[in-house]
């Protein structure tokens, strides 16, 4: 399953799928999450981040809405999700972005995390 999803970030990222991305859910990260640009705006604010908050996105993909959360609030961002060609968007569009995060490649059950390590976390359209 994950080579299905590795073949699907490569398309993803082709200018005619970003630019109806962009029309369609308000970002152009060549996504594979049907979060809009409203409803990640949202979400930063019910989740409280900004500057000095660290943000888990599980599931993250190309980093949509993780990275954009991370950009728009300055808060820090570390994206987890086992497609490696997602992983690799995502590692590009945070540098393009300047946002502070990195990513983990494993899968979400794999994750041990000590409590307090994150304020927030997010996971969008990972079980759909």
């Amino acid at each position: 399953m994950t080579a299905d999803f590795d073949k699907r970030y490569r398309v993803a990222g082709e200018p005619p799928l970003r630019r109806a991305e962009l029309k369609v859910i308000g970002s152009d990260y060549g996504a594979t999450s049907y979060t809009t640009k409203d409803q990640a705006d949202r979400l930063a604010q019910l989740l409280g981040l900004g500057k000095g908050k660290i943000l888990l996105d599980v599931g993250s993909g190309a980093g949509w809405p993780g990275i954009y959360l991370a950009h728009s609030t300055g808060c820090r961002v570390v994206l987890s999700d086992l497609p490696l060609e997602g992983l690799r968007v995502a590692v590009r569009r945070i540098h393009d972005e300047g946002v502070h995060g990195g990513v983990l490649a494993t899968s979400g059950e794999s994750l041990a995390l000590r409590d307090g390590r994150f304020d927030a976390a997010t996971s969008s359209d990972v079980l759909c």
